[in-house]
């Protein structure tokens, strides 16, 4: 199987290592012919990148674009869940000037309101720490991610799974009703065959991801490749892998 895309990579302007364009060399030097920047939104604590620091990426890209003829390079985000209604920390002025847009569950962030705070951040806390209220939080995770593939254009859902209970058919079902991916994650793991097979009874589609830090990870995609050929996916399930 070859991927000739890799939409989730990481730079300084959130908590990557490297620059954009040494993420453009990193792709180029495994041969890909597209890379996606999509940095975290601002309501990461600590990582997240300013709502500003759009414009910069943008400008940035435009430039290596001209220098790199034969390379697709995207502008992207990691944006975060904020709330219970599926309310993102990108707005809407912002998402239209992005190529795509990737959302991700993160435990640290800070909520929209404080009812958000108790319902996502606090409660997913208690069940990874003492294993309360497991099925009321995975119910409550799944709902917030398809509210926000009910009110946004969302490509691809990162790392689903991660850290957080979420009920997989549930998901799967709804992305397939919104045309948003499912990510499988090469450098978590999170994503298991099992839950892929779960995921592809659905019908849904897979994206896979190096999730890079640093500019050699970048197209990094042995550990996703290899949970997507477990689980009998084909080059057709995944929308960034070449197709015969």
């Amino acid at each position: 199987m070859k991927l000739f895309a890799d939409f989730h990579t990481h730079t300084r302007y959130s908590h990557g290592s490297g620059n954009i364009r040494d993420n453009v060399l990193a792709a180029m030097k495994k041969d890909l012919t597209t890379i996606g920047i999509s940095d975290h939104g601002p309501a990461n604590l600590f990582i997240g990148t300013s709502l500003d620091n759009f414009k910069r990426m943008r400008d940035e890209i435009d430039i290596l674009r001209r220098e790199f003829e034969g390379m697709e390079i995207l502008l992207g985000c990691e944006a975060n869940l904020m709330s219970l209604d599926g309310e993102i920390d990108i707005p809407d002025v912002i998402l239209d000037e992005l190529d795509y847009c990737m959302v991700g569950f993160h435990p640290l962030i800070w909520p929209l309101r404080l009812k958000d705070f108790g319902y996502l951040t606090l409660g997913n806390l208690l069940t990874r720490r003492i294993g309360i209220m497991r099925d009321k939080m995975m119910q409550r995770n799944t709902d917030a991610l398809i509210n926000a593939m009910r009110y946004h254009d969302i490509q691809i859902i990162t790392h689903p799974g991660k850290r957080l209970p979420i009920d997989t058919a549930k998901l799967a079902a709804s992305a397939v009703k919104y045309g948003s991916a499912l990510e499988i994650n090469s450098r978590h793991g999170y994503m298991t065959t099992s839950y892929v097979k779960k995921a592809k009874e659905q019908g849904a589609m897979f994206s896979i991801g190096s999730d890079a830090h640093r500019p050699e990870d970048v197209g990094n995609f042995s550990r996703g490749i290899k949970i997507a050929q477990s689980a009998g996916l084909l080059a057709s399930d995944i929308i960034n892998a070449v197709k015969n």
